[in-house]
């Protein structure tokens, strides 16, 4: 498990460069996933697959950790085997060779796999609707949501180089940010639920009530999980428990490519951080654009709890 850290000690950090963002079917992507689009699109799922989609900074990290509770009984000894980019290949991900890509590790794995990825709903390798996959997905505020990802992109040495918080917003209102727009990622997904085994769970609906919305997860699974062991979960996934656990909080990563001097890569994890950002002006765009763009189809989200 632990030959990912050996192979990140080999990096030599001079050799890295920024992220370039390429359009595919209308979705800016890295340039890394774009050169290996052939072998991702192609990738193989098996029908016993579970997969955590979201948009990036949406709470993948948490759901990922909740979904490994519940398979493991609630026990955290189990899911300290390895950090969580180990336990859960993110399958789009192509870091710096002499790391394998994330659908390397994950055909690597034995059955049953749990997988991550943060592709829109028109670009998820069509093997995952063949086999029926279940797919759980995590939606968050847009307001949060951006305030996460530009934290997030000032940490990274590998994503495009963010500006301020105004350019970057900007960017990310028009789609112009690794994964595309937020608006056509939640609504494509919401939509995809209709014909497809997928669970949409909301980030704000775990943060105010998570014993209801991991026990939830486990239904959709089909596990039952005691009363005990619900408690257990619950403890063991609080954003102040996984935010100084290692196998969670992304400190096993170098700072060449994770400079949690900067910001920390768990930085607060709450409902509401985006007031701190937010110009009035901004954030009453931003409702207008969510009532245009998510009209219609009973998609609603909680800026605030």
């Amino acid at each position: 498990m632990m030959e990912v850290q050996q192979r990140l000690d080999t990096i030599d950090p001079a050799s890295l460069k920024r992220l370039e963002l390429v359009e595919i079917e209308g979705v800016s992507l890295p340039d890394t996933i774009v050169e290996q689009w052939d072998a991702i699109s192609g990738f193989k799922a098996r029908p016993d697959d579970l997969l955590i989609s979201t948009y990036p900074k949406a709470g993948t990290t948490w759901m990922q950790e909740i979904v490994d509770m519940i398979h493991h009984g609630g026990d955290p000894q189990k899911c300290a085997r390895a950090p969580i980019y180990e336990r859960i290949p993110f399958i789009e991900m192509c870091p710096p060779k002499p790391i394998r890509t994330g659908f390397e590790e994950a055909e690597a794995m034995p059955s049953p796999r749990t997988l991550k990825t943060h592709l829109p709903v028109h670009l998820l390798p069509s093997s995952f609707w063949e086999q029926n996959c279940k797919i759980i997905y995590v939606a968050r505020n847009i307001k949060d949501n951006a305030v996460s990802y530009f934290h997030f992109h000032h940490m990274s040495k590998l994503m495009p180089e963010a500006g301020n918080w105004d350019e970057f917003l900007e960017n990310f209102i028009a789609g112009k940010v690794a994964w595309g727009s937020w608006f056509d990622h939640v609504r494509g997904w919401w939509e995809a639920k209709n014909h497809h085994p997928i669970l949409y769970v909301f980030y704000e609906d775990i943060k105010k009530d998570p014993a209801r919305e991991i026990q939830k997860v486990a239904q959709f699974l089909g596990l039952e999980l005691s009363e005990a062991v619900l408690g257990d979960i619950v403890q063991h996934t609080k954003f102040e428990t996984m935010k100084t656990n290692p196998m969670t909080n992304y400190t096993t990563m170098p700072s060449f490519l994770l400079d949690q001097d900067i910001t920390q890569f768990m930085r607060k994890g709450t409902v509401g951080d985006w007031k701190e950002h937010f110009t009035v002006a901004q954030s009453e765009q931003l409702d207008d654009l969510c009532a245009r763009l998510l009209a219609g189809n009973g998609l609603t989200f909680h800026t605030q709890l």
